[in-house]
C-alpha cells in the first residue's frame, strides 16, 4: 500500500467533471423525477436554493455542524499546508468557541482520521471506483472524515452520510451527489469486511497485510518488523498501540513540585516509570496552573527517561558542566536545569532555530540554563562551545519522528525513507561533535524518537568509530528503573509504546576515555 496523497493539485481524468455531473439536475417541468440525491434524502443544490428564496443558479451557504468543520479545518491544513495538527486544533476550536464533548468530538475525528488515513483512503479508493489523488482535495478530506464516522465512530450512517455531505456542499460545490454516493458505499460493509477484502494476504504479503490493516506505510512496518527482530505479532501490538489516543504525561519539576502531590491536586495519577511523571485523565493541560506557575511541563514519560538517565549516571569528577546540545523546544532542557539547580549545576543549552531558541529560554525561565542560538556542530570553533569541556552532553537528535506516531499521526504519512540518509549524516556529526565537547571521564546521552535501526545502532556505531576521540559504552539498563521490564540485552534500550506506555525512545551512553 502506498501512502495518501497531500498535494492539493487539480483532479484528472474529469474528476471535478464527474463529480459535477453528479449533482442534482435541472428541475424538470414534472418535479424532481429521477433526482438521486433529493430520494436518497433531500440534500439540497441548485433548486433547494431556489425554494429556499436564494439567488437562481446560486446554491444556499448550508449550515455546517461546528465540531466536524472544525475536524476538516484541521485536517485540511494538515494536508495543504503541512501544518501540525497537534498546533492547528486548539486554535480552531478557540475560534469557534468549541469545548467540552464538542471539542472531544473534532479531536477525536482530527486525530483518528489521521491515524486511519492510509485505511480510509484504500477503502474510499474501492467505493469512488478512482483513486483518492483524482478526488478534489477538499472533498477528498471531507470524505475521509465521513467514512472514519462511519468505520470507527459510533454516529448512526444516516447522520455520518448526511453531515459529510452538507460539508462536502460548503467546500467543494457541485460534489454532493458524488460524496452521497461514495459514502453509502462505504456504509455498506463493516470495517472489518473492507479490510478483508482490501488488504493482501498475510501469508503472501504479511507487511502489505499488516500496512493496510493498521494504517501505516510499509516501509514504516518494515523498519518496527527490523527493530523488533522480525517478531510480527510484536509489531501487530505496536500498530495498534499507535493508532489509540496516547494519555498526556506531566513531567514534575524536581524541587518545584512533587508528583505524588501534583498527581492528587490535577486528579491524575503518578508515573509507572519515572519519578517525576504524571498521568492526565483527561482535560487540557494548558489549563492547569502548575503548567503557568512553572512547577511542571507536558513531556512524554519515555523523554523524561532519558533525560534522567544521564543526570543520574555515574560520574568521577566535577560534576557542574552540563551541555543539551539539541535542546528545542526545552522539554529536556527544562528537566535538566531543574535537577542541576539542586546540584549545582548548569546547563548549556544549544539551538540552532531562532524560534526553537526562544521557546527554550520560555521553557527554562528562572533555571540555571544559558541559551545558545547555534548549531551544535561548531563545537571547538565556537567559544562558548570548547572541545573538553563538558561533564556531561545530552544530544537528543532530530530525527523521523517514528517513535511518536501516536501523538503526530501525520508523520507517519510525510515521513519517506529518502529522510534518512541527510537525517543520519546529521545526527553523526552531532554526536561527533557531542564526545569532542566531553572531558575525559564524562558522559554522552545519544537519544532519537525512532526505533529505526539506521537512526539508532547504526548511527551511534559509526559516529563513535569516526569521532577521533576513544569512548565506551555505558549499560543504560542499569540507569533506569529498577525492574522495568523489555529493556533488551543492552547495553543500548529501545522504549516501547506497546511494552512501556511511552513513545519509541531509543538512548544509548558512552563514556569518553
Amino acid at each position: 500500500m502506498t501512502g495518501p496523497t497531500h498535494r492539493p493539485e487539480r483532479p484528472v481524468d474529469g474528476g471535478r467533471r464527474e463529480q459535477r455531473d453528479d449533482r442534482r439536475p435541472e428541475r424538470p417541468a414534472g418535479g424532481f423525477r429521477g433526482d438521486r440525491t433529493a430520494r436518497a434524502g433531500g440534500w439540497g443544490g441548485r433548486d433547494d436554493a431556489d425554494r429556499r428564496g436564494g439567488r437562481p443558479g446560486r446554491p444556499v451557504r448550508p449550515a455546517v455542524d461546528l465540531p466536524r468543520y472544525a475536524a476538516y479545518q484541521t485536517v485540511a491544513a494538515v494536508h495543504r499546508d503541512d501544518a501540525y495538527a497537534n498546533l492547528v486544533l486548539p486554535a480552531i476550536l478557540r475560534e469557534q468557541g468549541l469545548t467540552g464533548r464538542d471539542a472531544a468530538f473534532a479531536t477525536e475525528l482530527t486525530y483518528g482520521t489521521l491515524r486511519q488515513l492510509g485505511t480510509l483512503d484504500t477503502i474510499l479508493t474501492a467505493a469512488a471506483g478512482r483513486d483518492v489523488e483524482r478526488i478534489d482535495p477538499p472533498v477528498r478530506d471531507a470524505l475521509r472524515l465521513g467514512a472514519y464516522q462511519l468505520l470507527h465512530t459510533r454516529v448512526p450512517a444516516h447522520a455520518a452520510v448526511s453531515s459529510t455531505v452538507d460539508l462536502v456542499r460548503t467546500v467543494g460545490e457541485g460534489a454532493t451527489g458524488f460524496a452521497n454516493a461514495v459514502l453509502r458505499e462505504v456504509a455498506g460493509q463493516d470495517l472489518d469486511a473492507w479490510v478483508t477484502k482490501l488488504a493482501p494476504s498475510p501469508a503472501a504479503d504479511p507487511i502489505g497485510h499488516l500496512a493496510v490493516t493498521y494504517s501505516h506505510p510499509q516501509w514504516i512496518v518494515r523498519a518496527f518488523a527490523d527493530a523488533l527482530g522480525g517478531d510480527l505479532g510484536e509489531v501487530t501490538r505496536l500498530l495498534i498501540e499507535d493508532n489509540e489516543r496516547p494519555p498526556v504525561h506531566l513531567c514534575v519539576r524536581p524541587g518545584r513540585a512533587d508528583a505524588v502531590e501534583l498527581a492528587d491536586e490535577v486528579g491524575g495519577a503518578p508515573g509507572a516509570f519515572s519519578p517525576y511523571a504524571v498521568y492526565l485523565s483527561g482535560g487540557a493541560p494548558g489549563d492547569l496552573p502548575a503548567l503557568a506557575d512553572g512547577r511542571a511541563h507536558v513531556q512524554d514519560e519515555g523523554s523524561q527517561l532519558v533525560a534522567n538517565a544521564l543526570a543520574t549516571a555515574p560520574l568521577d569528577g566535577p560534576d557542574g558542566r552540563w551541555l543539551d546540545l539539541c535542546a528545542g523546544p526545552g522539554g529536556k532542557a527544562g528537566l535538566l536545569g531543574a535537577l542541576a539547580a539542586q546540584r549545582g549545576a548548569r546547563v548549556t543549552a544549544v539551538e540552532v532555530s531562532e524560534h526553537r531558541a526562544r521557546l527554550v529560554e520560555q521553557a527554562t525561565r528562572g533555571l540555571p540554563v544559558n541559551v545558545l542560538h547555534t548549531d551544535g556542530r561548531t563545537v571547538g570553533a565556537d567559544p562558548n562551545l570548547p572541545e573538553g569541556h563538558f561533564d556531561r552532553v545530552l544530544v537528543d537528535a532530530p530525527c523521523t519522528g517514528l517513535g511518536s506516531l501516536r501523538r503526530r499521526p501525520e508523520s507517519r504519512w510525510r515521513r519517506q525513507p529518502s529522510d534518512l540518509p541527510p537525517l543520519t549524516r546529521l545526527q553523526r556529526e552531532l554526536l561527533a561533535a557531542a564526545l569532542r565537547a566531553t572531558r575525559p571521564g564524562g558522559l554522552v546521552a545519544y537519544v532519537t524518537c525512532s526505533p529505526h535501526t539506521v537512526e539508532t545502532h547504526v548511527t551511534v556505531t559509526e559516529a563513535a568509530r569516526r569521532a577521533g576521540v576513544a569512548a565506551d559504552f555505558v549499560d543504560a539498563r542499569t540507569l533506569l528503573p529498577p525492574g522495568m521490564p523489555g529493556l533488551g540485552d543492552g547495553p543500548t534500550v529501545q522504549l516501547w509504546p506497546h511494552r512501556h506506555g511511552t513513545d519509541a525512545m531509543f538512548l544509548a551512553v558512552l563514556r569518553r576515555d
